[in-house]
């Protein structure tokens, strides 16, 4: 069983393995100041979703920079909590693929541009024989964390880069619900994006109930919540992970001729013990 469980993972884990570049937070960025030193110098459910959409129109923004998924978080949250879940740690990625940029001081002049932006944010820098990459982290916020990365390889052909922009909490809220409507959201998006980024969304909490539920059962009651169809799944006595679709959520991942748009993760730690659930769009992207 441990074999299968490993084999799962490893699959998930090549579907995002630009998700993993996110692991490359301060410590190594700080690692690599050196080489970058002097660089950056300035002088100075459904209708949840709708709500969501109403509220960035009702105050004059263009919906039009609003990427697909960037409401997938709330959908998420209204399921759990209706479920009485304890959410305890959620996160929003955003991630483009950065194209038109011919060398890696293009990269770098755009991520001059940035920091203009956010002066305030912690800047840093790596440069190592395969990658350059700066990381911005945002000033410590009661509620969230967020965390901005701009990443070229080391080629000789066209510049291959990323930009990640991350947003992490432990709580979720009406407050940190209503940070995803607010006009400071909408201009992290368009300050930080050259076009429409992927957005991944994903949440994790504890069951609050002490009833001793089959794992199957539990599951079965959140894919109803998702009205989510299966697509594939792994289940164990103390272990379950769902791949699905819902109609709840547009964005999809191809996976074996089906459109795969979110992940339902559960671990029991045994009779009497709480169960921990983790639901992704598309994917899950926070360990379990």
């Amino acid at each position: 069983m441990k074999r299968h469980l490993m084999n799962f993972l490893y699959m998930m884990t090549i579907v995002c393995f630009i998700l993993v570049a996110m692991g490359n937070r301060t410590t190594e960025a700080m690692g690599g100041q050196k080489a970058g030193k002097g660089f950056f110098s300035l002088e100075e459910i459904g209708h949840v979703g709708s709500n969501l959409l109403k509220a960035e129109k009702g105050n004059g923004s263009d919906s039009s920079i609003l990427p697909k998924g960037a409401d997938d978080l709330a959908k998420i949250g209204s399921v759990l909590q209706a479920e009485h879940i304890l959410l305890d740690d959620w996160s929003f990625y955003a991630r483009e693929h950065v194209t038109g940029m011919k060398s890696v001081e293009e990269v770098q002049d755009y991520a001059k541009k940035l920091q203009q932006k956010f002066p305030d944010w912690k800047w840093s820098v790596t440069n190592t024989s395969q990658k350059w990459q700066v990381t911005a982290v945002s000033p410590t916020s009661k509620h969230h964390q967020e965390t901005l990365q701009l990443m070229s390889s080391h080629t000789k052909q066209t510049v291959d880069a990323y930009i990640v922009y991350s947003v992490r909490g432990n709580e979720w809220n009406k407050t940190t619900e209503g940070f995803f409507t607010t006009k400071t959201f909408r201009n992290r998006l368009s300050d930080i994006f050259r076009g429409k980024p992927t957005v991944f969304s994903c949440m994790k909490g504890v069951f609050s109930d002490k009833i001793d539920t089959a794992l199957a059962k539990k599951a079965d009651r959140i894919m109803s919540g998702f009205n989510a169809r299966e697509i594939e799944a792994l289940k164990e006595e103390n272990f379950m992970s769902v791949s699905a679709s819902s109609p709840i959520f547009t964005g999809s991942i191809d996976h074996k001729l089906h459109n795969m748009n979110i992940q339902i993760g559960l671990r029991s730690e045994g009779l009497g013990s709480k169960t921990t659930i983790v639901v992704g769009t598309p994917i899950i992207t926070i360990e379990y």
